[in-house]
């Protein structure tokens, strides 16, 4: 295995091209295999699972139906304000590159290193969410069969690495393959959500709770009052909702991606919210016995159990476990890309070393550095509250590099995105790109907060503002010392040219 030189490939468009990087790496994924990664990314039904404590404490069946119901609008907002910003900038920088292109520029260079680095964290952050949470759904299905086990955090932490292992070698399949394996992941999903719905319904050994109790109860049991609550409770429908914005990274491997990515994320939002609905509204008509759940480090394989049976917990757990890992491998596919994409432009520490491309047409530097910060991380697991600090930090940057460009495209009305193939009517857009925004930059204040009041102490606080500061210490430091006379932001490009005619009529 090697490094492959950028004359040894022209497998790729010459949209890339026009973006002045060099082409490194075919395009062989397929509009379906874009929506297909963003659903695996987002893997609705694990995701919903592994969060669903954090709604049942704020509001529950309230946050949990309802908030799911608001923050996928919120959703569709973001990812179509994305998408049309994709459609004019199609290359696998994403928002980083887009605040580089949006913005005037006096503001280029820090704009795009800010929202580069927030991007990152929040790729790499998602990658170890959603492994991590696989870890602990699997040694969740432990004590199903044996009451008496208590899992202890070095056992989650060694399962974690067993799945983070595996998310690796997987990302070594060739591009045809991870094509294939996105696409499976569409209809795993889908059929694992109806075989769960049919299961849970049609058995229901606990009983059934009433329609009122599904769409109209409120139940809160977490110290905070009851309007904040709710707002608590969107963590678990937000953290679910947020990956779509990872499609990005891979369009330089995508055919077609001016169009390809931007439906790859709409489309991804919208099968999302249904699927989403289809796996929600089963499991509270089943919901008869919250206290239980609630005293569950995760309680999905225990609101299972009260459904189905042991056996039956154990089989829809693996259904679950499965949507967790093609997530898994989805989110450390596009981590490695977005880290790549960054380091080519000097963004990262040793970007001259990650930034190298393999014959097999595999970032594998990237890969293995997004591999080992995910596995210095989960030693955070540690520490009881780690997985709410690890949503929230994945929901927090994540946002946060979204919002970059979307409030710069506001802030210049939306002139430099004229003659996007993606683009919404100018008004809509506005109300579009305005509500975006805004629910981002309340999202950073709600989600900072403790999930509970009560009981709170120093192992039940959140902290993703810890994380997302010492990450911002690194970026700082490194921009003083080095950066900031390496770094110059994204190529110049045919782009950059018609940005700059629209800088002299309207500026930042």
């Amino acid at each position: 295995m090697g490094k492959v030189s950028s004359e040894s490939s022209n497998v790729a468009a010459v949209t890339t091209d026009e973006h002045g990087y060099k082409v490194e790496m075919p395009r062989e994924l397929s509009l379906w295999s874009a929506i297909g990664l963003g659903l695996a990314i987002m893997a609705c039904p694990y995701g919903l699972s592994t969060t669903i404590s954090i709604a049942l404490q704020n509001g529950g069946p309230a946050s949990i139906l309802w908030g799911w119901v608001f923050i996928s609008l919120m959703s569709i907002c973001i990812a179509l304000s994305l998408a049309e910003i994709c459609s004019r900038f199609p290359t696998s920088g994403g928002p980083y590159y887009f605040s580089y292109m949006l913005a005037s520029p006096r503001y280029k260079k820090i704009s795009s290193y800010v929202v580069g680095w927030l991007g990152m964290i929040g790729n790499w952050t998602v990658a170890l969410s959603i492994i991590y949470g696989t870890a602990q759904l699997i040694i969740a299905i432990v004590p199903l069969w044996s009451e008496n086990f208590e899992p202890r955090a070095y056992q989650t932490y060694l399962i974690f690495l067993g799945v983070l292992s595996l998310c690796f070698a997987a990302n070594f399949l060739r591009q045809k393959h991870l094509d294939a394996l996105n696409t499976f992941s569409i209809y795993w999903t889908g059929a694992s959500v109806i075989v769960i719905l049919v299961t849970v319904l049609s058995m229901a050994r606990n009983g059934r709770t009433s329609a009122a109790f599904v769409f109209a109860s409120f139940e809160e049991n977490s110290g905070w009052r009851p309007g904040w609550a709710w707002f608590v409770g969107l963590l678990q429908s937000a953290y679910v909702l947020t990956g779509y914005g990872m499609v990005a990274a891979m369009a330089d491997e995508v055919s077609h991606p001016e169009l390809s990515v931007p439906r790859g994320m709409v489309g991804s939002v919208i099968a999302a919210a249904v699927i989403g609905l289809l796996y929600l509204i089963p499991l509270l008509f089943v919901m008869t016995d919250i206290p239980s759940l609630l005293a569950a480090d995760q309680p999905i394989p225990i609101l299972f159990q009260q459904a189905a049976g042991t056996s039956g917990a154990t089989g829809l757990m693996f259904l679950i476990i499965t949507i967790g890992v093609l997530g898994g491998v989805g989110s450390l596919t596009t981590s490695s890309r977005c880290c790549y994409s960054f380091a080519r432009d000097n963004g990262v520490i040793g970007s001259k070393f990650w930034k190298e491309i393999w014959h097999s047409y595999l970032p594998l530097n990237a890969l293995i550095l997004t591999v080992v910060v995910i596995a210095l991380l989960g030693l955070i697991s540690f520490e009881s509250a780690a997985f709410s600090a690890f949503t929230g930090v994945a929901t927090i940057t994540l946002g946060s590099s979204y919002a970059g460009p979307i409030m710069i495209s506001l802030l210049r009305r939306r002139k430099p995105l004229e003659g996007a193939v993606f683009m919404m009517p100018s008004w809509l857009g506005f109300i579009v790109n305005t509500v975006s925004c805004c629910w981002i930059l309340l999202s950073i204040v709600i989600f900072s907060m403790p999930t509970a009041l009560d009981g709170l102490n120093a192992d039940s606080m959140n902290y993703a503002s810890v994380v997302f500061i010492g990450f911002a210490v690194i970026a700082f430091l490194y921009y003083v010392i080095h950066a900031k006379n390496t770094f110059n932001g994204p190529p110049a490009s045919n782009y950059e040219e018609n940005a700059q005619e629209i800088d002299m009529d309207h500026k930042l």
